[in-house]
């Protein structure tokens, strides 16, 4: 038991830098308020990592990652999630979304109603909904389930640029926003956070062209103002 928690100690070193001196950790905005260590990234993880990807040409889908693999590489990172961090699924999927709470007072339509407005100012195209609380009442007869509805959203030129770059990328698209009714009632709208300043200083590792980091950031900043009108009830 001790040996497998040493083990797991020497992941997160790795991972997450050591007191070795070597190539300093970008600073992360989002981070700012949560204590950290002066660790740096040790000089031999690129080397272990291996040299940069070569360029492609653009659609160029990468290989087929085994099931197997997908799980090993998991399964390293639970340990730290859940051991050191102290995570369960609920908080690791809290980092992964961007969600405002409407405005006290504000109903679920006028909530929606905002969005669309807003959406229509900005030029965001709509491209579907899911609503998804009617299926639970519908086929699983959950009478209890709160209001949820999805809809999509659509910038064609950032969305094909991201597209040539990684293809794999289709599996989050059409950009998604959210408005859902929580266990106490109030209403929320959410977003997977994909803001762009979590990869800032590494665009070019990425294959992050300035054109393409000009086009995601500005989709971001609008689904963000959108997010927000509705949450506030603008008109």
């Amino acid at each position: 038991m001790h040996k497998k928690i040493l083990k797991t100690l020497m992941l997160a070193l790795i991972l997450f830098g050591t007191p070795a001196v070597a190539q300093q950790v970008p600073f992360n905005p989002w981070l700012q308020y949560v204590p950290q260590p002066a660790y740096t990234v040790p000089f031999f993880v690129p080397m272990l990592l291996g040299p940069p990807p070569k360029p492609q040409k653009p659609y160029t889908m990468r290989r087929v990652i085994p099931q197997q693999e997908k799980v090993q590489m998991m399964q390293m990172m639970l340990p730290i999630m859940t051991f050191f961090l102290r995570m369960d699924m609920a908080d690791a999927m809290n980092y992964f979304a961007r969600k405002y709470k409407a405005k006290e007072g504000l109903k679920f339509d006028e909530v929606k109603e905002s969005l669309f407005l807003r959406a229509n100012q900005l030029n965001f195209k709509f491209v579907g909904e899911n609503l998804m609380w009617k299926d639970f009442r519908a086929v699983l007869g959950d009478e209890e389930a709160p209001r949820i509805e999805v809809y999509s959203f659509c910038d064609i030129a950032v969305g094909r640029d991201l597209l040539k770059v990684a293809p794999e990328f289709i599996v989050f698209l059409p950009c998604r926003i959210a408005i859902m009714e929580d266990a106490d009632k109030n209403i929320w709208v959410l977003m997977l956070d994909w803001n762009m300043d979590w990869v800032a200083g590494f665009e070019r590792q990425l294959g992050i062209t300035d054109e393409l980091w000009k086009g995601a950031i500005e989709i971001n900043r609008k689904m963000d103002e959108i997010m927000r009108a509705a949450a506030a009830g603008e008109i």
